[in-house]
């Protein structure tokens, strides 16, 4: 008798509807993530299948300042995790987190965690890019990521999540497209001070934006960034805060771009990624075909003297 392998539940959908989840901070947790969870459900009446949330969704963006006591937002983490795998499972949605990880006391980590329609856990993300400039002084929380660049497996495809400062980094974006992600998603926090001039405020969100369209691009891979919006101060008032600039947007395997909130505003938007795109790309530009790779041996070396 043929035995007949049992096939993959997972298949590869034509269209993936996806909600895009612009917010801002509600002045503390709690109203915060009553805002998230009607945005959800606002995305949900929109037959939005895979929901994107910011990154740290659940607080302000306490990274602004070095403070010890922010450590303790973490300590809620086994609760965290329960209560978005139940927002996952209620709404029927594979929902895209952004938390403060405890891993050990002195091991905190700047996580994504994925959930299912189901609320189980498909897999997570530790950021591995930490920045650490004025007012974004994650390296003082956050343990760089040790978990790789790995695709998470979900019932809509394999999402390539990403976090923030990764968007700057095409070896990220790269890998996680060779080991066959079929979106690459970013939850972040970027934004200007007030008193930079305008023109330097529009070079910052122009690059970007494009170094992102280049990712798509280079690796004919839908993509999407979430970002925070509104101004957020840091609490022991060293500076004057972070306008965060929002312009959340979603890019096509070609780079076109999809949709692009405004700068200003809460917002959801809605998107239809074409998940059969990619493959047609790549028949008609076969860059992982013509990639040299035996000649790209140095790019693991910090610098070439």
């Amino acid at each position: 008798m043929k035995i007949i392998p049992k096939l993959d539940n997972f298949a590869i959908l034509s269209t993936m509807k996806t909600a895009i989840i612009q917010q801002k901070y509600h002045h503390t947790e709690e109203e915060t993530i009553q805002k998230t969870l009607e945005l959800i459900q606002e995305a949900v009446e929109q037959s939005a299948q895979l929901v994107i949330l910011q990154e740290l969704h659940q607080n302000r963006y306490f990274c602004i300042n070095e403070d010890t006591k922010n450590f303790d937002l973490a300590n809620n983490w086994a609760n965290d995790i329960n209560f978005w795998s139940s927002v996952a499972k209620k709404n029927g949605i594979v929902l895209v987190t952004s938390l403060f990880e405890k891993r050990a006391v002195g091991i905190y980590h700047n996580t994504a965690v994925v959930f299912e329609k189901d609320g189980t856990i498909a897999g997570k993300y530790r950021k591995m890019h930490i920045p650490d400039d004025p007012g974004f002084y994650e390296k003082f929380y956050f343990t760089p990521g040790d978990l790789g660049y790995n695709p998470i497996k979900t019932s809509l495809g394999n999402l390539g999540v990403l976090i923030c400062w990764d968007q700057w980094f095409p070896e990220a974006a790269r890998l996680m497209a060779l080991k066959g992600a079929d979106i690459l998603i970013y939850p972040t926090a970027i934004g200007w001070f007030d008193e930079d001039e305008q023109e330097e405020k529009n070079r910052q969100l122009n690059a970007w934006i494009n170094v992102q369209r280049g990712h798509a691009i280079a690796n004919a891979t839908p993509l999407i960034a979430v970002n925070r919006v509104g101004k957020e101060l840091d609490n022991l008032e060293h500076i004057d805060g972070i306008r965060f600039w929002g312009n959340s947007f979603a890019i096509g395997a070609q780079g076109e771009l999809l949709t692009q909130a405004s700068s200003d505003k809460e917002e959801i938007k809605i998107i239809d990624i074409d998940m059969k795109q990619s493959e047609e790309i790549r028949k008609i530009w076969p860059f992982f075909r013509d990639r040299r790779i035996e000649s790209y041996t140095d790019i693991n070396k910090r610098f070439l003297n």
